[in-house]
């Protein structure tokens, strides 16, 4: 979502979205189109189609699901909409949104239109290459701020009070992502079994309720054109959901594990160790929030579940032909048992 985004691919048109469709939906918007649409397939993740697209006066970003492989779930359009639009009143920035159509009425499979948000996107360690130190570490502070202020947004009073059932949030996501394991494997691996057997197993009894991302990473996040200590927009928010903010940080920090690189096909920036370890940015969060971990290594063996079965998503996706051009696409699921066994040794690290 940056004009200055090495990972862009232009191409003159795309199967999944034509010029036409969009402009009747921006029309039933009343949106007015000056001049020509063009679109632009913007390559680099894993999932959603994520195209720029731009007349003679506007530019936006569209997105929709991939065009084949999808898993129940997952491109969740209509949940990315709901949450960004009740957001736009908070503090926490993230696209001004414009249109959606909710069922593929315009343009044959649900997608989302917000207005571009121009600044820099930290992609990969070419692009983290760009920043001194003192602003490596000022992203990564800027990105747990940005985190804790999400968290702390009432849900009920922007509109989310039904946005979900934030209550045994824990215990559905461990039975999810075994759920989804079923549905995109590749192969079998037992160990997936047994970490969501050992997560089913300690549960926590308690959670805090609040609004979680579900992806946060520095490659989710749009940073201020002139301050990487600045956000200037949270992006991909199709796994937004109520539920356990200690989830998110967990997660977030497992992205920073070096084999992520290999999901992405690139050498991530996020995975660099220019940014702060896991037990950095944890800590970093305790002190924005005040929160207590509880039983962190379960919430480190739950990001690492769901990391494995989306690795593993991504090169179904990829065998299936419905791969956004992710480079290595048909290779991610190479990663999936490094991280089941990473959470496998978080859980055993703590017992007894």
């Amino acid at each position: 979502m940056t004009e200055n985004d090495g990972q862009e691919k232009h191409v003159a048109s795309h199967p999944g979205l034509s010029g036409d469709d969009l402009r009747k939906l921006l029309a039933a918007n009343e949106i007015d189109v000056a001049g020509e649409l063009r679109i632009d397939l913007i390559s680099g993740g894993g999932a959603n189609l994520t195209f720029d697209v731009r007349d003679d006066r506007s530019h936006w970003v569209v997105r929709r699901p991939p065009m084949g492989g999808l898993t129940p779930s997952a491109h969740d359009m209509n949940r990315e909409w709901n949450v960004t639009s009740a957001l736009v009143q908070t503090g926490v920035p993230v696209p001004p949104t414009v249109a959606i159509d909710r069922d593929g009425e315009f343009i044959g499979a649900p997608c989302t239109v917000v207005e571009f948000v121009d600044g820099r996107v930290i992609r990969s360690v070419e692009d983290l290459a760009e920043l001194s130190d003192a602003e490596v570490t000022a992203s990564a502070d800027a990105l747990v701020r940005t985190l804790a202020d999400l968290h702390a947004v009432d849900y009920e009073a922007v509109g989310l009070g039904d946005f979900g059932r934030p209550d045994g949030f824990a215990a559905r996501q461990v039975k999810l992502w075994a759920r989804q394991w079923g549905i995109v494997k590749t192969r079998e691996l037992d160990d997936v079994d047994r970490l969501a057997s050992a997560l089913t197993e300690r549960v926590p009894s308690q959670a805090r309720n609040a609004i979680v991302h579900g992806d946060f990473r520095i490659d989710n996040t749009i940073l201020a054109p002139n301050d990487p200590g600045t956000v200037a927009a949270v992006v991909d928010w199709e796994m937004a959901a109520l539920g356990d903010p200690i989830a998110d940080i967990a997660l977030m920090c497992v992205y920073r594990e070096p084999v992520f690189s290999s999901v992405l096909g690139f050498d991530a920036a996020w995975t660099s160790d220019r940014y702060p370890d896991a037990d950095g940015l944890a800590q970093r969060y305790v002190e924005a929030t005040g929160a207590d971990l509880g039983d962190w290594p379960f919430y480190l063996g739950l990001a690492n579940l769901k990391l494995g079965v989306i690795a593993e998503g991504i090169t179904h996706r990829a065998l299936a032909g419905g791969s956004s051009g992710a480079a290595g696409a048909e290779r991610a699921a190479e990663a999936t048992g490094a991280f089941v066994a990473a959470g496998l040794r978080a859980l055993a690290a703590s017992a007894g």
